[in-house]
């Protein structure tokens, strides 16, 4: 066996890119697009308008700057593919460090393990097998500040390296690398007294993961577009007294990646039928020339093309876009219960799901659960699996206005 990259992607992808009819847009490294934290999970995939937590550097790290610890650090883990192995997992990181009042930098690690695969070169089960560990992670970085009282930005850094390829005597075992950065924003309102609550809004963006194709061959041909996106979202918070806080919020993502494109179309100059003629193309030869096209487009480049180069038109350029919508009620910001909803469209990948979250906190301890219903007839690789998430947060208090 040369490479193992294509079946580990497509595990990866398959809630994804199942589908008739369908023309899901698929990316290299698609892990940075999973929920790695269990309060995000519980809130259907969304973090990019919610209140500031230790998980932002993932959803939004312009978030850090309206933190009220002076410091936080979380560890996550995500069991994957719980169907087909139990030993594939999604594993992070997360610590902040808010260093003024206006200010806060931030990193992260993340790691995606397949577990232990055998192979044999040939089908008896006596040979002893060679037994490989792929795996993939990204490292990040960011700073966020204050632009103003209500308003902040950040900007982020990400290395990642994907380690699916496997060795043998005539291919090496040469890991895909390449960066990305992340331009973020966040709004958060003050406290507007009502006539029988109190509230707050907020609002964000993200543009996610910016940065070159990874390629395990070196290969401009055989590169794969890093999951670019775009995330809108807002939210509003229904502070009901002292001990009880309501939040709705609603959010929007759409990949910054090129659609791929449709079957190429064969050429029959003279309508024999056998394509031999020059000039003349065959449906497979089509295809190939199609997909050529597709990837010798940039990753600049694609950015742009990706607000209006599906084949359907705006119709389909619609239909890209996921939205998610959750409600988080907090007690004494020490009980909270999560629940959301979160849509993709049957035609670019059928991810349709509920999630329910829960979360306790006491002291500087805090732990998060979630769990997913699939509503959808594609099969969701996080179906029915418990996340968690621990968080610490220590340091001085900063008072929200």
């Amino acid at each position: 066996m040369k490479k193992i990259s294509l079946l580990l992607i497509c595990l990866l992808i398959i809630s994804y890119a199942k589908a008739q009819e369908t023309r899901p847009i698929t990316t290299g490294v698609p892990f940075l697009l999973v929920a790695a934290d269990a309060r995000a999970a519980g809130l259907a995939d969304q973090g990019v308008a919610t209140s500031s937590d230790v998980f932002s550097q993932q959803w939004n790290p312009a978030k850090y700057a309206f933190a009220k610890d002076a410091q936080g650090l979380s560890i996550s883990y995500t069991p994957y593919l719980t169907d087909l192995a139990n030993d594939i997992s999604l594993g992070q990181l997360t610590y902040y460090n808010k260093i003024s009042d206006r200010s806060a930098f931030a990193g992260s690690f993340r790691y995606f393990g397949f577990g232990d695969i055998e192979l044999r070169k040939t089908g008896d089960p006596n040979e002893i097998p060679n037994i490989v560990s792929p795996n993939e992670f990204a490292l990040d970085g960011s700073y966020s500040q204050k632009l103003s009282e209500t308003f902040s930005m950040a900007v982020g850094a990400r290395y990642i390296r994907s380690n699916l390829r496997v060795a043998s005597e005539d291919v090496d075992a040469t890991a895909g690398t390449s960066f990305a950065v992340d331009v973020a924003g966040f709004y958060q309102s003050e406290e507007i007294a009502y006539s029988d609550f109190n509230g707050r809004w907020r609002a964000g963006f993200n543009f996610q993961n910016i940065g070159p194709k990874i390629s395990y061959d070196n290969d401009d041909l055989s590169s794969n577009f890093l999951p670019a996106n775009m995330r809108l979202g807002g939210g509003f918070d229904f502070i009901l007294d002292d001990y009880n806080k309501f939040a709705v919020s609603l959010e929007f993502t759409k990949l910054l990646v090129p659609t791929p494109p449709g079957p190429g179309t064969p050429v029959d100059l003279n309508g024999d039928g056998d394509y031999t003629d020059a000039g003349e193309t065959t449906q497979e030869q089509a295809n190939t020339i199609a997909y050529n096209k597709y990837n010798d487009i940039g990753w600049f480049q694609g950015i742009f093309k990706s607000f209006g180069d599906a084949p359907g038109g705006f119709s389909e350029e619609i239909k890209e876009v996921t939205y998610s919508l959750a409600g988080e009620y907090m007690y004494q910001d020490s009980f909270a219960f999560r629940a959301g909803y979160f849509h993709e469209s049957p035609q670019k990948g059928a991810r349709q799901f509920f999630s329910l979250g829960a979360g306790f906190k006491y002291n500087i301890v805090k732990v998060d659960v979630s769990y997913l219903f699939s509503t959808s007839k594609v099969k969701n690789p996080l179906e029915n699996t418990l996340r968690f998430s621990l968080t610490f947060n220590f340091g001085d208090k900063y008072e929200e206005y």
